[in-house]
């Protein structure tokens, strides 16, 4: 996980990657323990050096196959943010491109050669860990573009199996926001939102109560109107 340049170099480059998942039903974030200084110790963000002959896509992908053990097809992957302030890095000029990755169920972080440790973190154990480098501002970032993009996007599905119900659909929501919706307005919203979810003519396995109906992504990518943070639509 090493993310500087080689001494001399000039300008480094890197990819760092916020990867979300649900993990036991939380919002949480893969990390590396450093095991090498700087940082070493501090958990931090998964990432490297962007390779002789990669672009920046490639790069990331590397990251997530090789560092976090998870192939592309298994994450929504979304360019997020570029971060060069000064100092960034204590051994050199290093510019990171972060990127957001969100998946449903996803392994364990692999613990590569360079790492003390690796797992995944609930976001809300995270209040006062220390993070390496920018990587707290990197984190917060992806949070804030996660919980925003649930408000008009469907993207939500992503942190979902191929089937699931409408009371899962509504956990993911209630997990990247960390705030309680009204169970009945947001199924409505979720089952009368053109290209939201598709019904299927199946039920989950029963826990005691009525089966409830299983659904699957729907066509569409956009939420119109809006679903608010405070569970209610816009205007």
């Amino acid at each position: 996980m090493d993310t500087s340049a080689a001494p001399g170099s000039g300008v480094g480059v890197a990819v760092d990657l916020v990867i979300l998942t649900l993990h036991e039903g939380r919002l949480s974030v893969a990390l590396v323990q450093r095991g090498e200084e700087p940082f070493a110790g501090t958990w931090a963000l998964p990432g490297g050096p962007v390779g002789e002959h990669e672009d920046l896509d490639q790069s990331a992908y590397r990251v997530l196959e090789n560092e976090a053990m998870i192939g592309e097809e298994s994450v929504h992957v979304e360019q997020l943010r570029t971060f060069g302030a000064p100092g960034r890095d204590p051994r050199g000029r290093v510019v990171s491109v972060a990127f957001m990755a969100l998946g449903a169920d996803l392994p364990a972080p692999r613990r590569g050669a360079d790492v003390a440790d690796a797992r995944w973190w609930a976001v809300e154990e995270l209040a006062g860990v220390e993070l390496g480098f920018d990587h707290r501002e990197v984190l917060d970032c992806a949070l804030e573009r996660a919980r925003a993009k649930l408000e008009y996007s469907t993207l939500a599905v992503t942190f979902l199996p191929a089937e699931f119900t409408v009371s899962q659909l509504r956990g993911v929501y209630e997990a990247v926001w960390g705030s309680s919706l009204d169970a009945g307005n947001f199924h409505r919203k979720a089952t009368r939102t053109p290209g939201f979810v598709e019904e299927l003519d199946r039920f989950a396995a029963p826990t005691g109560g009525r089966p409830a109906r299983l659904y699957r992504a729907g066509s569409g990518t956009t939420l119109q109107p809006p679903l608010l943070r405070s569970g209610e639509e816009s205007a």
